[in-house]
C-alpha cells in the first residue's frame, strides 16, 4: 500500500516538471542544453529557426554516422603488431634427426623384391631405342629373359604407362607390359574410352592432358618425357612420349586418371611409392622399426656443450616417411636443458652414419639426414619444415629465436588446446601440443577414412580404421589421388582448422657446410669412429655414409613479435567524445540531458496511459449510471430513511399494489446535498493540493 501511495505521489510530482506535453518538454530541453544548436531554434527568428534546424539535423547525423564508423571498428578487433628486442638465457630446441631412407634394404628386400623386378623391367622397356616413330610394348610371352617371372597381378593394380603424343589432338596410351603378340604401336586411342582432356573426364576416363592432375598439384601439361636415347641433334620437341601413373577406382575400370610428370624419373619415384605404401602397411608396426635404422647404429658421437651424451639420451619416434627418428632434448620425460651460453662451442653436436650402402634404389634417390629443430613437446613434421645435411660434410647451424605472441578471441580466430576444433586429434598418441599441421593432416586422414574406406600410411589412424593397400582396397590410390586434389576438401580443412593461441617460438637457422673429415685426417678418424661401432681394427665407414652436425645459437638476443589490441575501449571512448565535441559542441553532460529527456518523455507517456485508463474507466461507469452518479448524503440516506431507497425493477410491492402502478409519494423533506464531502478525481486536484496533504 505505502508503494502505491508513493508511486501516485511520484507521479504528482513528475506534474510539476517540465511540462505537461512532448512539446512543452521539447521547447525545455532545448531551452535548457548545453549542446549548441538547438538553442538557436527555439530564440532564433522564423528563418533563422528553419536554418539552425537543418544545421543541427545535418551535424547530428554526422555524429551518428561517425559513431557507426568507429564502433565497428571497434568490433572488428583489428590487431597491430610489435617488434622488439630481448636478451635472456634460453633453452635449448628440441632436435629431431632421421635418415633419409627409412628403411635398410637388407632388411625390406624380400617384401619389395617382385616391385623392384617390375620396376627393373618397366625401365628397360621405356629405355629401349625407338622403331622409326613408334614404340612397342614388352611382350611378357616373349623369350626376353627380362620379362619371366614378373608379377603382373602387382604391375596391373598401379600400372606406369606412355602416352603418344605424335597427334597433339589424338594421343595414344601405349600400355608398358602386353601378355599378347601386338602390331607395333597398338595402343589405347581417345576413342576407346580414355579421354586425353584437362583432369578429369566425366566420361568413362581421364585425361593426362594439360589440366591438374589429382595429386600434389604437378601440371600435367608438360607431362614425363619417356622417349628413348636419340641422335645427339635431337631436339626437345621430338620427344613425344610421356611417362603416366594410371590409377582407376577399381581394376578393370575405365574410370581411370592418369598423373604425368615432367621427368619419369619422378614417374617411376611417385609409382614405387604408391606400390611400397601398399606393402609396408601390412606390416605390423614393431616390425616396421626393427627394420629401420637404430640408434646404436646411427648416432656414432654425441657431444652437448661439454657434457658427453650418447644414443640414450634421445627419444625414438616412428614417422612414416623417414622410418626411426631420434629426438634429443624433447621434454617429455625431463626438464628442458638451457643453452650455457652462444656460440658452437655450446651447442650440440654429433657424428651420423647413414649406411648409405644399404638405401632402397628407387625410394629414396637422396642421401643424408633429415633434421629439424622445434619446441619441446611438439610433433616434428620434417616433411614440411625439415632441412637435408648431406653426407660426407660437417654442417654447422646457427640459430636464431622468434617469439611469437599471438592474441586470442575475439582478436583471432585461435585455439589455446585444440579443444574447442572440430577434428579429432590423431596425433594425441603422441602427447604432443595441438598445432595447425597436426589438425590439417587428421582432417585429411579422417575424410579419406570416411570416403574410401581406409587410412593412408603416412599419417596415424582413427579408431576402428585400417591402413590402405591393393588386396583390400584395389581403388584406394585412385581415390587418395582424387581426394588430395580436392579444392573443397582442402578448404573444408582450412576452415577447420585454427591456429595456435599461445606463445610460439620460431628458430631461424644459418646454415654453412663444408667437407669432412678432410683426405688428410679420414683415415685416422674412420679407423676410431668404425673401432668405436663394431669394434674391429678394419675400416666399416666411409664418406658416403658420415655425417657431422654442429648445432648451436649464435646469439642469445632474441626478437618477440607481440600481438596488441589496436582498439581499446578507452580509443573508443575518447572517439566517440571528439566527434561528439567537434560537431555538436557537446560532452558527457549534454548526453547525460538527453537521456534525462528521454526519461521525462516516458514518464510523460505513463500519465497519458493512466490517464487514458481512467478515462475509459469512467466511460464504462457512465454506461452503467445513465443518470449523475449518487452523492455521499443520498447513499447514507438510503441506509437510513427507507423512502429513498430506489424500488427494483419488477419488485412486487409488499401492500399488493398491482404491477407497473407508482408508489403515492410519502411527505417529508429530503436531506441536505453534501457535495463538499464527495471525493475529488486525482486529475482534478490543482498544483498546490500536494503540499496540503503533505
Amino acid at each position: 500500500m505505502n508503494v502505491k501511495k508513493y508511486f501516485i505521489r511520484a507521479l504528482h510530482r513528475l506534474q510539476k516538471g517540465p511540462g505537461y506535453t512532448y512539446k512543452e518538454l521539447l521547447v525545455w530541453y532545448c531551452d535548457n542544453t548545453n549542446t549548441h544548436g538547438p538553442k538557436r531554434i527555439i530564440k532564433e527568428g522564423p528563418k533563422k529557426k528553419v536554418i539552425w534546424f537543418f544545421l543541427t539535423l545535418l551535424f547530428a547525423s554526422l555524429v551518428f554516422w561517425q559513431w557507426g564508423i568507429l564502433i565497428n571498428t571497434y568490433l572488428s578487433y583489428n590487431v597491430t603488431s610489435s617488434l622488439s628486442i630481448g636478451f635472456k638465457t634460453m633453452k635449448f630446441p628440441a632436435v629431431t634427426v632421421c635418415n633419409a631412407n627409412p628403411f635398410k634394404y637388407s632388411e625390406v628386400k624380400h617384401l619389395l623384391k617382385e616391385l623392384d623386378k617390375l620396376i627393373e623391367a618397366a625401365l628397360e622397356r621405356i629405355l629401349q631405342p625407338m622403331h622409326g616413330d613408334t614404340i612397342t610394348p614388352l611382350l611378357l610371352n616373349g623369350s626376353d629373359n627380362a620379362s619371366e617371372g614378373l608379377d603382373l597381378a602387382l604391375w596391373n593394380q598401379i600400372p606406369l604407362v606412355l602416352i603418344d603424343e605424335h597427334d597433339k589432338d589424338n594421343p595414344v596410351i601405349v600400355e608398358i607390359f602386353e601378355t599378347n603378340r601386338t602390331a607395333p604401336g597398338n595402343g589405347t586411342s581417345p576413342g576407346n574410352g580414355t579421354a586425353l582432356e584437362n583432369g578429369i573426364s566425366p566420361g568413362n576416363g581421364t585425361a593426362p592432358g594439360n589440366g591438374t592432375a589429382p595429386g600434389n598439384g604437378t601440371a600435367p601439361g608438360n607431362g614425363t618425357t619417356a622417349a628413348p636415347p636419340a641422335p645427339s641433334n635431337t631436339t626437345s620437341e621430338e620427344k613425344k612420349y610421356k611417362l603416366a601413373v594410371k590409377l582407376c577406382s577399381h581394376q578393370g575400370s575405365n574410370n581411370c586418371t592418369y598423373r604425368n610428370f615432367t621427368s619419369a624419373a619422378q614417374a617411376v619415384t611417385e609409382w614405387y611409392i604408391l606400390q611400397s605404401t601398399s606393402i609396408l602397411s601390412k606390416v605390423p608396426l614393431q616390425e616396421r622399426i626393427r627394420m629401420g635404422y637404430q640408434a646404436e647404429d646411427m648416432i656414432l658421437a654425441c657431444l652437448y656443450g661439454a657434457e658427453p651424451c650418447n644414443y640414450k639420451n634421445f627419444t625414438q619416434i616412428y614417422h612414416p616417411d623417414h622410418g626411426n627418428c631420434y629426438i634429443f632434448n624433447w621434454g617429455m620425460d625431463k626438464e628442458a636443458l638451457n643453452s650455457s651460453n652462444p656460440g658452437a662451442e655450446f651447442g650440440l653436436k654429433l657424428i651420423l652414419d647413414i649406411s648409405q650402402q644399404d638405401y632402397i634404389p628407387y625410394l629414396s634417390s637422396a642421401a643424408g639426414a633429415r633434421l629439424m629443430l622445434h619446441q619441446q613437446k611438439s610433433f616434428p613434421f620434417l616433411k614440411d619444415q625439415g632441412i637435408y645435411a648431406m653426407a660426407g660434410t660437417e654442417t654447422s647451424i646457427g640459430v636464431l629465436v622468434d617469439e611469437l605472441e599471438r592474441m586470442g578471441y575475439p582478436y583471432s580466430d585461435c585455439t589455446m588446446n585444440g579443444s574447442d576444433v572440430p577434428v579429432k586429434n590423431l596425433y594425441s598418441e603422441y602427447n604432443t601440443s595441438y598445432s595447425i599441421q597436426a589438425c590439417l593432416r587428421s582432417c585429411f586422414q579422417n575424410h579419406m577414412a570416411e570416403i574410401c574406406g581406409c587410412g593412408h600410411y603416412m599419417f596415424p589412424l582413427p579408431e576402428g580404421v585400417t591402413y590402405c593397400n591393393n588386396d583390400d582396397n584395389p581403388g584406394w590410390a585412385y581415390c587418395y589421388s582424387s581426394l588430395r586434389s580436392s579444392i573443397r576438401q582442402r578448404q573444408i580443412c582450412i576452415d577447420s582448422c585454427k591456429e595456435h593461441a599461445s606463445n610460439d617460438t620460431q628458430y631461424k637457422m644459418t646454415i654453412s657446410m663444408a667437407d669432412w673429415p678432410s683426405e688428410a685426417s679420414e683415415d685416422w678418424i674412420f679407423h676410431i669412429l668404425s673401432y668405436e661401432r663394431d669394434m674391429s681394427t678394419n675400416v666399416t665407414l666411409d664418406r658416403n655414409g658420415i655425417i657431422k652436425l654442429n648445432i648451436y645459437f649464435q646469439e642469445y638476443n632474441y626478437r618477440t613479435i607481440s600481438e596488441s589490441a589496436a582498439t581499446t575501449i578507452v580509443w573508443l571512448l575518447s572517439s566517440l567524445g571528439g566527434q561528439f565535441g567537434f560537431w555538436m559542441g557537446g560532452s558527457v553532460l549534454c548526453l547525460i540531458e538527453f537521456g534525462e529527456i528521454i526519461i521525462d518523455s516516458l514518464w510523460i507517456t505513463v500519465i497519458n496511459v493512466i490517464g487514458w485508463c481512467k478515462g475509459l474507466k469512467q466511460k464504462r461507469a457512465q454506461a452503467r449510471y445513465p443518470d449523475a452518479p449518487p452523492t455521499v448524503s443520498e447513499l447514507v440516506e438510503a441506509h437510513t430513511n427507507l423512502g429513498f431507497q430506489h424500488e427494483e425493477a419488477g419488485a412486487v410491492p409488499s401492500h399488493g399494489t398491482p404491477r407497473g402502478e407508482a408508489l403515492p409519494l410519502e411527505p417529508g423533506t429530503p436531506p441536505p446535498n453534501y457535495d463538499s464531502l464527495r471525493v475529488r478525481p486525482l486529475d482534478t486536484l490543482g498544483p498546490d493540493s500536494d503540499a496540503e496533504t503533505e
